[in-house]
């Protein structure tokens, strides 16, 4: 939908629907009052009533506050798409805006890519009616830029394993990189056997797509910080082996939620043309059966020189990032180095599915995300490292082993093995997301529709853009 920012005294609409957003308290002063309780509008949160002899649309808010507006908007979004108008239109200021776009945006979202008969949206433009123009157009265009990544992630991450695969994942990467100015190494089977990334092509050895590491870079010529992000690309995770039961292998596309999230924070990163230095690296591997397929039992010697031993290959995600981690670090000195995976049910277990889950050493770097995470409108929480946890992935015949010997914890263990292969100066820059509940939904919530929801790149980027101040 095409969105504008337009001056109140130039709007001139025809065939448009106008926007009200009223309080139960308002509620009470209203123009139409008796109009809308007659028609049972009690303007709590959720609930709408059209006028359309008025064009008006009549929206209820609990309050103005950011999140409370994303969330109407997404259902304005949902509400208006059987709608008969050309337009509809809102009047925003400097405290809503970037949460009526976003809010609009989001929840307005729809993959349709494999239907034969996508539905039509009759509603084509949504005026964004203000005073002054020129003072909301940053705001306007933040907001915009930072929706529409999260917007691309999304289309990434829904789009079909057959259609979706380390050589394609490779493809987006070089067209994004031509688009935003970018620069892109591909590394394929070739170049990572050099580089010695064996715990990496192990999970992909049975797949008839190679794997790719994939390297894109955004370079400002004043970056005031560096930062490198990780992102597991596992385009599609049969649990190798160790196979997954069959109702689990349904919406395994989504397990390349990780690398989509890096793609789209680069995105929006170099279209906000933030004054940061942003690495992005991606392990995109398809982790298939075969007689070619790593197994339980086997070791594996990682890029750094750590033997891992394989108990289970259905946690292939912490072998990847275990041998693009260390690359990461090598080719980049980081002032903040983060990694983005889908990588636990465990996760779920501990926060629920709509909680993005935290690990690290830094108090201050997690206190720091948690901010930057609640102003952009996602959740996240921490989880807390300890010693006795780290001695559950402890092996008897190698430096360490692919998961815990208990059940228990399974979240944070997974975190601690990545902290084997996060290198001693860098251990209080680095962040572990894990996103395996956040990343896709099956049932709509906020902003959210079904599929994936693009989890971490609004607060990645919001964080991202605090750092051009400091």
């Amino acid at each position: 939908m095409n969105i504008q920012l337009i001056d109140t005294n130039l709007f001139e609409p025809k065939e448009n629907l106008t926007l009200k957003l009223i309080t139960p308290k308002q509620l009470k002063k209203a123009k139409f009052k008796k109009t809308l309780k007659k028609a049972g509008f009690d303007a709590t949160e959720g609930s709408s009533c059209a006028m359309h002899g008025k064009s008006l649309l009549f929206c209820g808010v609990e309050d103005f506050e950011n999140d409370t507006l994303k969330t109407t908007m997404a259902n304005v979004a949902k509400a208006i798409k059987n709608y008969n108008y050309k337009s509809l239109s809102v009047a925003v200021d400097e405290r809503n805006i970037a949460a009526v776009v976003e809010g609009f945006i989001l929840g307005g979202y729809s993959f349709e890519n494999y239907k034969s008969k996508p539905k039509k949206q009759k509603i084509k433009t949504l005026y964004l009616t203000c005073k002054d123009v020129s003072s909301l157009q940053k705001l306007f265009e933040e907001a915009v830029i930072t929706a529409e990544a999260t917007c691309f992630t999304r289309d990434l991450v829904n789009t079909a394993p057959d259609d979706m695969y380390p050589e394609v994942m490779a493809q987006v990467a070089q067209n994004l990189a031509k688009e935003n100015n970018l620069t892109c190494n591909i590394l394929g089977k070739k170049e990572l056997k050099k580089e010695k990334c064996r715990a990496m092509l192990a999970v992909g050895r049975a797949s008839r797509h190679e794997s790719k590491l994939i390297h894109l870079a955004y370079k400002p010529k004043n970056a005031k910080k560096i930062i490198s992000l990780v992102g597991k690309g596992l385009t599609y995770d049969s649990g190798g082996l160790s196979l997954k039961p069959a109702t689990s292998m349904v919406t395994m596309k989504m397990d390349k939620a990780g690398a989509c999230a890096v793609l789209g924070i680069i995105k929006a990163v170099s279209e906000l043309k933030l004054d940061v230095e942003v690495h992005a690296f991606i392990g995109a591997v398809e982790n298939m059966i075969g007689g070619d397929a790593y197994k339980p039992d086997d070791v594996l010697k990682s890029r750094k020189g750590d033997t891992i031993e394989v108990r289970n290959t259905d946690a292939e995600g912490r072998l990847v990032l275990a041998d693009v981690l260390d690359y990461a670090q090598d080719k980049t000195k980081p002032d903040y180095l983060f990694d983005f995976a889908t990588l636990t049910g465990a996760c779920m277990v501990a926060l629920g599915q709509y909680t993005t889950g935290v690990m690290g050493h830094s108090s201050k770097l997690k206190h720091d995300l948690g901010k930057a995470s609640k102003n952009a409108g996602e959740l996240t929480a921490t989880l807390p490292f300890n010693k006795h946890l780290k001695k559950q992935l402890k092996s008897e015949i190698a430096d360490i082993c692919n998961i815990s010997n208990k059940p228990y914890g399974g979240a944070i263990t997974a975190g601690l093995f990545l902290d084997n292969f996060i290198k001693k100066e860098n251990k209080e820059k680095w962040l572990h997301f894990d996103i395996a509940g956040s990343a896709y939904t099956e049932s709509p919530w906020d902003v959210n529709v079904y599929g994936a929801t693009g989890a971490g790149v609004r607060f990645m980027t919001q964080f991202l853009k605090t750092l051009q101040t400091k």
